[in-house]
């Protein structure tokens, strides 16, 4: 499934409202699990996030790459973007 502009502004907006939830819970003192909690929650967003962005990237960017015979340049960027060596 290829993720929308939409879909990955949502999820930014997401993101960033949490964001702003856990400096408020610093700023007022609350209980460390909760903030936790929230910033566990954050990362479990992000990961989503750059699920969409790479299922798009995977269906769109590299397919096109590939075509236009840029295989090894493809390749090599995902390679360093997940610190995989050849």
């Amino acid at each position: 499934m290829k993720a929308s502009q939409n879909d990955v502004l949502k999820r930014l907006a997401y993101i960033e409202g949490h964001l702003m939830g856990v400096r408020k819970m610093i700023e007022e003192d609350r209980y460390c699990v909760d903030i936790l909690k929230q910033t566990h929650a954050i990362r479990k967003a992000i990961e989503k996030l750059e699920g969409q962005l790479l299922s798009s990237h995977l269906e769109s960017c590299v397919v096109e790459g590939i075509k236009n015979g840029r295989e090894q340049q493809i390749v090599a960027e995902l390679r360093e973007l997940y610190g995989v060596g050849k």
